[in-house]
């Protein structure tokens, strides 16, 4: 089966009511695009353990699914940084009903993916994986992601495959996608989704409401939120609270728009921040002066509204 005619097929089935799949015996509503659609392509996890990937990894499992070149500076790392943030946000669900995998590209050793995963501060049950690059190739292909030039590493397919095997729906996502709304689609949209899973009722008021639609503040959420706080402390890079104020401004402007030049060039105060924070490179987002700019004036209101706000216990 071609994959069009397979993400076809999961298209539809992604806005099937419900109630159907739930009247339906599983051996019946059981579709078609599954051992005889997927392979068991081997492939060897951090440790080195060889899995096979229909039968080992995602066989009957709610999965997330990426595809990373770990020398990558440009999008992989916010990628990698957001899924860190879904495996935070999932807890120990991760693992038991969730299962998350990252997949070199440039089939890497389990060594190369144990430094990489130490560089994030990656914690348990999220699995790297490598195999040798016809293979993930194929995967990529057959997962409906566009296969990018080995050798250009910039602006190359950043998707996250989420999926429910068992009911062979697939959903593809950016790398700008919020974490939470990837945690909603995997444990509501995707676990909830399968034959006699227990249905749970959502409500619009739960969502809440964004506070602050500036662009400065949909480029933080989006771009930086998953690295960066402001004025909650450290995550995988500094807290950003004061940063408008005690940078330079022109130094803060280019260090957001090309950071991968200034560590190139050996920038004294670039190089410091990495040696801080496990040599971890600022990806290069290919912002806009005008974005950067939006984005520091978010810093910026953001460290007015904290000055203003009534000290706790006042």
């Amino acid at each position: 089966m071609k994959p069009f005619a397979f993400f076809l097929a999961i298209a539809l089935l992604a806005f099937a009511p419900v109630a159907d799949a739930q009247q339906t015996p599983a051996s019946q509503s059981r579709p078609q695009y599954h051992g005889d659609y997927f392979p068991n392509t081997i492939l060897h996890d951090q440790d080195g353990r060889a899995v096979r990937f229909y039968d080992d990894l995602i066989r009957d499992k709610v999965v997330a699914i990426n595809f990373v070149y770990t020398t990558c500076t440009d999008i992989c790392p916010l990628d990698t940084a957001q899924l860190r943030r879904v495996q935070q946000l999932l807890g120990d669900r991760l693992g038991r009903d969730i299962f998350m995998y990252t997949i070199s590209i440039n089939g890497d050793s389990p060594e190369a993916l144990r430094r990489f995963m130490r560089t994030y501060d990656v914690g348990p049950n999220w699995r790297f994986l490598t195999a040798p690059q016809a293979d993930v190739t194929r995967l990529q292909r057959l997962l409906g992601l566009r296969v990018d030039d080995p050798n250009d590493l910039r602006g190359h397919n950043t998707s996250i495959v989420l999926g429910n095997e068992r009911t062979a729906q697939w959903i593809k996502r950016s790398a700008y996608e919020s974490p939470q709304n990837l945690v909603e689609l995997l444990t509501v949209f995707l676990q909830n989704s399968a034959p006699n899973a227990p249905r749970r009722s959502q409500s619009y008021a739960a969502a809440g409401l964004i506070a602050d639609n500036s662009r400065g503040a949909y480029l933080f959420r989006t771009r930086c939120q998953s690295c960066h706080s402001i004025g909650e402390g450290d995550r995988l890079g500094p807290d950003l609270a004061g940063v408008a104020a005690s940078r330079p401004p022109a130094w803060l402007s280019r260090w957001i728009r090309e950071p991968d030049r200034m560590i190139a060039e050996r920038d004294p105060s670039a190089l410091a921040m990495m040696a801080r924070y496990r040599n971890l490179p600022m990806p290069n987002l290919g912002l806009s002066e005008a974005e950067t700019a939006d984005l520091i004036e978010h810093l910026r209101t953001q460290d007015q509204r904290r000055a203003a706000a009534p000290a706790h216990g006042h």
